[in-house]
C-alpha cells in the first residue's frame, strides 16, 4: 500500500529580505483588494518615471508592480520569493500548456508566462472571475510583451474549465498553479480529474496553505488512493463548511465578488497517485506561507 504524501517533508525556504516587504495587509475585517487599488496600480505603471525601459520586460513592469506594493498599497500577489519556487518549477517542468486559477493584477501571470515561454512552452492560461481584474491582467500582459503566451479567460474558475475543454481549446494541462477562492481548489482539481485534464505528469502548486490556509485541498493530495476511493465509494457529497474552514476571507470575497458556486459532488478520479510536499516560504510582506508542490505519478489498478 502506497503511503500518504503527507508523510514527505516539508521544504524549508530561504530566509525573507525585509528590504522588499510590502506595506502590511489591512487589518482584519477591512478590505484589502477591488477597492480601487487595482486600477490605481495600473495608473502608477504606466505614469512611472522608467515606462521606457518598462515596455516589453517582464522583468521591469513586476519590478513596478512591487514597487507599488512596497510603497503604496498592499497588493494579494504571489511574490518573489513564492513566485520563484513556481517558475523555476516551470523551467523544470517545461510545460507547453500552464493553467493559474485566478490571476488577480496579473503578477504571477508575467512571472510565470514569460517562464513558460523561456521553456519553449506554447501557452498560459489565467482564469480570473473579476473582469475588471482580468483587464488589469490583459494590460499589463501587453505591456510586458507576453501577449502571444498569455491568454486571459474572464468567468467562474469551473465554467472557464469546462468551457475551455468543451471547446477543445484545452485538453491537457501539464503545470497548473491554484491561487483563486480557496474552498474551490479541491472542487475545481477533481473537474481537472473528470474531464481528464490532470494526468500522470501533470504537477500542481498550490499557494496560500498556510497563510491562510487550505486543509481540505492538502487532505485530498496527500491522501493515498485508497483513502480516496473509500470516500468517494461512500456516495456522500464532500460537504464542507466554508465558514469554518476558511473564514473571514471567504466571507470577504463573497462579499466582494458575489458568492461562489461549490460542487461538492465530483469525485473526480480517485485512482491517481499524488505525490506531494510542502515548500516553506513566505508572503510578500514576509508573512510565513508555503507552496504545496504535487506530481500526478500514475494511476494506480
Amino acid at each position: 500500500m502506497e503511503m500518504p504524501a503527507s508523510t514527505v517533508d516539508s521544504v524549508k525556504h530561504a530566509a525573507f529580505d525585509e528590504s522588499k516587504a510590502y506595506v502590511p495587509q489591512e487589518e482584519k475585517g477591512q478590505t484589502f483588494f477591488d477597492d480601487g487599488r487595482e486600477i490605481e496600480l495600473l495608473h502608477f505603471v504606466y505614469s512611472h518615471p522608467s515606462i521606457d525601459e518598462i515596455r516589453g520586460s517582464p522583468e521591469n513592469v513586476l519590478k513596478a508592480i512591487d514597487e507599488y506594493g512596497r510603497t503604496k498599497k498592499y497588493l494579494m500577489n504571489v511574490g518573489a520569493d513564492k513566485g520563484k519556487i513556481v517558475a523555476d518549477l516551470v523551467a523544470e517542468v517545461k510545460p507547453q500548456v500552464m493553467v493559474e486559477l485566478g490571476g488577480y493584477i496579473g503578477y504571477s501571470a508575467l512571472l510565470f508566462g514569460n517562464a513558460v515561454r523561456k521553456a519553449g512552452g506554447q501557452r498560459y492560461f489565467s482564469l480570473e472571475r473579476n473582469p475588471e481584474f482580468g483587464a488589469v491582467i490583459a494590460s499589463l500582459a501587453d505591456l510586458a510583451g507576453l501577449s502571444d503566451i498569455v491568454k486571459v479567460v474572464i468567468g467562474s474558475s469551473a465554467d472557464s474549465i469546462k468551457r475551455l475543454h468543451s471547446q477543445r481549446t484545452l485538453e491537457h494541462i501539464d503545470l497548473m498553479f491554484l491561487d483563486h477562492y480557496k474552498p474551490a481548489y479541491t472542487s475545481d482539481l477533481k473537474l481537472c480529474e473528470h474531464l481528464n485534464l490532470v494526468a500522470p505528469g501533470t504537477v500542481l502548486a498550490a499557494d496560500n496553505v498556510i497563510k491562510p490556509g487550505n486543509p481540505p485541498y492538502l487532505e485530498y493530495v496527500r491522501s493515498s488512493v485508497e483513502k480516496k476511493r473509500q470516500a468517494a465509494s461512500a456516495d456522500m457529497p464532500n460537504g464542507m463548511n466554508i465558514k469554518s474552514e476558511f473564514g473571514r476571507n471567504a466571507d470577504m470575497y463573497q462579499e466582494r465578488e458575489g458568492e461562489e458556486k461549490i460542487n461538492t459532488e465530483l469525485k473526480g478520479n480517485p485512482s491517481l497517485v499524488y505525490e506531494s510536499k510542502l515548500v516553506n516560504s513566505y508572503e510578500p510582506t514576509g508573512e510565513p506561507d508555503g507552496v504545496e508542490i504535487t506530481r500526478c505519478t500514475g494511476v494506480a489498478e
